[in-house]
């Protein structure tokens, strides 16, 4: 039987997730043995999404054009996508800049009200991606297989939400223990 192809990917959010996702501790070496990383920002340097990814954890909201670029690309991808903690399931954080109007005013009140010596705002394309009107959940935008909530989501939820799938199984998404927000 061949390895699951696992990633994970982080989009607008703090890498809290990711760091949950290391205090799995040994069970990391238990998941090694069972899946094939093929892209993560803390498993792997790969720059690029492969294709035909079994399983992949996405971390964070979609904020701007290379969020969004990324999250098509992963869902074209991925066989199972799952929404890993709260701001991936409902843009949590990110989305707070979402009361200030559309990219623009977020722009002029970071970097112009809020500028202490040289007030500008910034533009470089290619290397500053273009902020989105809207931080959105990933849900939004692409088919979510599997929700799971939590700021981060406990290593436990994410050992329980890993395991059955390990085994060809959806995990059961259900009770406090595996829904809760925060």
């Amino acid at each position: 039987m061949s390895k699951i192809r696992f990633a994970t990917v982080w989009l607008a959010g703090c890498s809290g997730c990711h760091m949950s996702f290391l205090d799995l501790d040994e069970w990391l070496i238990d998941l090694a043995a069972q899946v094939d990383v093929v892209f993560s920002p803390v498993g792997c340097d790969l720059k690029d999404y492969p294709e035909n990814v079994d399983v992949c954890l996405v971390e964070g909201a979609i904020a701007n054009e290379e969020n969004l670029e990324l999250i098509y690309h992963v869902r074209a991808h991925t066989k199972t996508l799952i929404s890993f903690g709260d701001c991936a399931v409902t843009a949590n954080v990110p989305a707070m800049r979402n009361m200030l109007g559309g990219a623009e005013s977020v722009l002029k009140r970071a970097y112009i009200e809020l500028g202490d010596q040289t007030p500008q705002l910034p533009h470089e394309p290619g290397i500053v991606p273009e902020l989105l009107d809207q931080v959105r959940p990933v849900h939004e935008l692409v088919p979510v297989d599997i929700f799971m909530p939590g700021c981060p989501p406990s290593a436990e939820r994410i050992r329980a939400t890993l395991e059955p799938l390990l085994r060809g199984e959806m995990p059961v998404m259900e009770g406090r223990e595996m829904i809760k927000f925060g």
